[in-house]
């Protein structure tokens, strides 16, 4: 891969981020930058899930998910764990698990 290492890490984003299309907006978001993983929504409000891809593209879909969202959305903070350097990625596409 030319575009540097490929990362994963966990992600999992706090505030108005259910039912306002949030999953949909960062599954398309996440394929237009060419990364796999999962979204779902959790039990105490919040959305989480994994993001896999390049670094720089990760890093701009963690930047996404903090800043952006889908447009009704209100992001009050989004928390990222777990980062490793991975050598393959563990997904074959970006899906929103129910």
């Amino acid at each position: 891969m030319s575009d540097g290492e490929l990362i994963s890490v966990d992600y999992e984003v706090f505030g108005r981020v259910q039912g306002v299309f949030f999953r949909k907006y960062t599954q398309a978001q996440g394929k237009k930058l060419g990364l796999v993983g999962w979204v779902q929504n959790t039990s105490a409000g919040t959305v989480q899930g994994q993001l896999q891809g390049p670094r720089k593209n990760v890093t701009e879909m963690q930047q996404w998910l903090k800043c952006t969202g889908s447009p009704k959305s209100q992001i009050i903070k989004a928390e990222f764990r777990n980062e490793k350097t991975i050598v393959n990625l563990e997904h074959s596409t970006f899906d929103i698990v129910k």
